[in-house]
């Protein structure tokens, strides 16, 4: 499935602003205590897969011929999108970036999106600079929105008057001091800051390195995305024990990197949520009401795994609201 949608334009101020506000409004929702935020991100590109995958022998007959016309598509897709002049080795490179990861919309994603073009059409230095320059553009976010937060922290009065970060090292370790980058996307800032130092300043190598060199930061950019900002994984923020979908565990909500990034685009669901796909995309349907009392993430989930179809809400039940984005 390719779904590919623009970043978020909002501000900063705006978007922390925003989750504040909402978890200020939630006091005001009477069964607040039986809701999770849904995690949701709709912002990915998994033709990639379609296109590298091999059909196997082994396959049913109609799994191969859907298959065969799924990869069809995707060419014809991409032939659209880049132009036919020399595209087997625009789709080599396509190939070679993988996939655009399921993200939570944030700043990043429509430059990520304008980095993986660069590459797929061989334009290599654009490539490479423009994803060194999107990590060094995620550091300064990520310090600039969530610093309030950390006023009393000792890492505060470093970068409280800093209205830009060139220095990598400042902002990562500020970050990981704070608790707000996931170790293994420390390593991937870390690696991608060698990059760029040997890329970015002048460096005669990089002319016989340039490719190797733009994909390997694609490939960084590409881990930091999906293991900070992903809608989907392992991340310690999501509820453990659902299946299908993702929740924001309850000790999370007021996380300031949770807050500011997730929860203007997570709704506020019961367990008996249901989805519809209309002119707009997709809504979220929902009871008003899941009554008083407060269930912990545990109760959540065996809530909604216990779910049966006749449980789910439908259009003409959501229609007083129930939801909050």
């Amino acid at each position: 499935m390719n779904e590919q949608r623009g970043g978020d334009d909002r501000s900063n101020e705006t978007l922390v602003s925003k989750g504040e506000q909402i978890n200020a409004q939630k006091s005001e929702i009477p069964d607040r205590g039986r809701r999770r935020h849904l995690s949701w991100g709709m912002d990915f590109d998994t033709r990639s897969l379609t296109l590298d995958q091999e059909i196997a022998d082994h396959w049913e007959d109609r799994v191969k011929e859907l298959h065969q016309n799924n990869k069809i598509k995707a060419r014809e897709g991409l032939v659209a999108e880049f132009g036919e002049l020399g595209i087997d080795g625009k789709i080599e490179n396509f190939i070679a970036i993988d996939t655009k990861p399921f993200s939570t919309l944030g700043y990043h994603n429509r430059m990520f999106h304008q980095v993986r073009q660069s590459y797929v059409i061989g334009a290599y230095y654009p490539a490479l600079v423009a994803a060194c320059a999107l990590g060094e553009r995620i550091l300064n976010h990520l310090i600039i929105d969530l610093r309030k937060f950390y006023k009393t922290s000792p890492e505060y009065k470093k970068i409280y008057r800093k209205d830009s970060f060139a220095n990598w090292d400042l902002p990562i370790n500020t970050l990981d001091a704070w608790g707000v980058l996931l170790p293994e996307v420390v390593e991937e800032f870390l690696a991608l800051k060698n990059i760029r130092h040997r890329s970015i300043h002048f460096n005669m190598s990089t002319y016989q390195s340039l490719k190797d060199d733009a994909l390997a930061a694609i490939l960084c950019m590409r881990a930091v995305i999906e293991k900070q900002f992903g809608s989907h994984g392992p991340q310690p923020w999501f509820l453990k024990g659902t299946k299908g979908h993702l929740f924001i565990a309850r000790d999370y909500e007021e996380n300031p990197f949770v807050q500011t990034y997730y929860l203007p685009n997570c709704p506020f669901v019961g367990p008996h949520f249901s989805m519809a796909y209309g002119d707009n995309g997709w809504k979220v349907i929902d009871y008003p009401d899941y009554g008083e009392g407060e269930w912990s993430d545990e109760e959540f989930a065996g809530a909604f795994e216990a779910r049966s179809l006749e449980d789910l809400a439908r259009m003409k039940e959501s229609e007083e609201g129930g939801m909050l984005q």
